[in-house]
């Protein structure tokens, strides 16, 4: 081995690499961004409060001490409802994940059990099974305290209980709430790195600069880009729920809420892969660069950590993420069956879509500056 080659070749490489400002600054600034997010994510993690909605049916002061037991754990942030609505018909409308009931009688029920240790009270835990991590704390502090509680009335006996209802009433597997995420991370994905693809490297193999010497007009090719992007984004989307549901079984929903979506999904994500593309010179910059939109975006949106478990700066960036509508719009498109909070989602998409896809078009050039 030749180790003045290695070195003379080493060199040249260290020179390359700082000759370039773009990629000099996307490989230092990525690994930044990386650490500085995840560790806000990750070092509050414990610090995070829970919210758990209550409905107090008995409205007494034996009710209202254990919602005050819950309140001072310190985990659980109590937001107290009143409604003349089915409890069901109420999660669904208000899209409420974690909430509990304590049913009419409660007080009195208690105060018999004194005398006849037959009786039982149950509270009704209504809970959303896509929020693993938020159930599985919320049913810790929960059994705490209801443990505590029957050991002050009966030393023990289980005189207080709790019965647990999913606020989904299909009984859907973690699996069929993972896909709509993977689907709206593989169209972000596929969308931004084609765009950037598309306009970098065309730029840099002059492509773009030939393609004026032809008929085809620029909102012409750009739209015939798009239509392969959005053939690609259904493409995937078909593997993606055919594979589950053959490997795993899943059950999901197909409807027009869920195409219009994909679509939007498939113009957002390219339009700001052509606005990344336009400001951006080189393949290998314009690839990190990328990344570093999209990789935090994955974790930060929801796709695979739920958003109401991180720090509340945490949640303020994750709802002003793209990716974070288009994974809840799918998911109430396709397993909730919320057509209005799809609908609202869907619509801040297509307001994202119009956006960024309107920017893309007007900054992408084939001239060059």
């Amino acid at each position: 081995m030749n180790l003045k080659i290695v070195g003379l070749d080493f060199i040249y490489s260290v020179r390359s690499w700082s000759r370039s400002r773009g990629t000099v600054f996307w490989s230092l600034l990525f690994p930044i961004m990386l650490i500085l997010l995840f560790g806000a994510i990750f070092s509050g993690m414990g610090e995070s409060k829970y919210t758990l909605y209550v409905q107090d049916l008995d409205n007494t002061d034996m009710s209202q001490g254990f919602v005050d037991i819950l309140n001072k754990t310190g985990v659980i942030n109590i937001k107290s409802i009143t409604t003349n609505d089915t409890i069901t018909d109420y999660i669904k409308e208000n899209n409420i994940k974690n909430l509990i009931v304590i049913p009419q009688g409660y007080k009195n029920d208690i105060t018999r059990s004194y005398v006849d240790p037959t009786i039982k009270v149950n509270l009704t835990y209504y809970f959303d099974p896509t929020e693993q991590q938020t159930n599985q704390v919320l049913r810790s502090v929960i059994s705490s305290v209801l443990q505590g509680l029957n050991m002050q009335i009966s030393q023990g006996r289980s005189v207080v209980g709790i019965k647990e209802e999913s606020t989904v009433t299909e009984n859907f597997g973690f699996i069929d709430f993972f896909i709509p995420g993977m689907i709206g991370f593989t169209i972000m994905q596929q969308s931004i790195y084609g765009s950037i693809e598309r306009n970098t490297k065309f730029r840099k193999d002059g492509i773009l600069r030939k393609l004026l010497t032809t008929p085809i007009t620029r909102s012409e090719w750009i739209l015939a880009k798009m239509l392969f992007m959005l053939f690609l984004a259904f493409i995937s989307t078909s593997v993606a729920i055919g594979v589950g549901i053959l490997a795993f079984g899943i059950k999901v929903n197909i409807n027009l809420l869920t195409v219009v979506i994909i679509i939007a999904t498939s113009f957002l994500f390219s339009g700001i892969g052509m606005i990344i593309g336009r400001f951006v010179k080189e393949e290998e910059t314009a690839d990190m660069a990328a990344g570093a939109i999209s990789f935090p975006m994955m974790f930060l949106a929801g796709t695979f950590f739920a958003v109401d478990a991180m720090p509340s700066i945490i949640q303020v960036i994750a709802h002003a993420l793209p990716l974070f509508y288009v994974n809840e719009g799918l998911r109430n498109a396709m397993i909730y069956m919320n057509q209005t909070e799809a609908l609202i989602n869907g619509g801040i998409v297509l307001i994202f879509a119009a956006i960024f896809f309107i920017a893309g078009v007007i900054l992408t050039k084939w001239k060059e500056d």
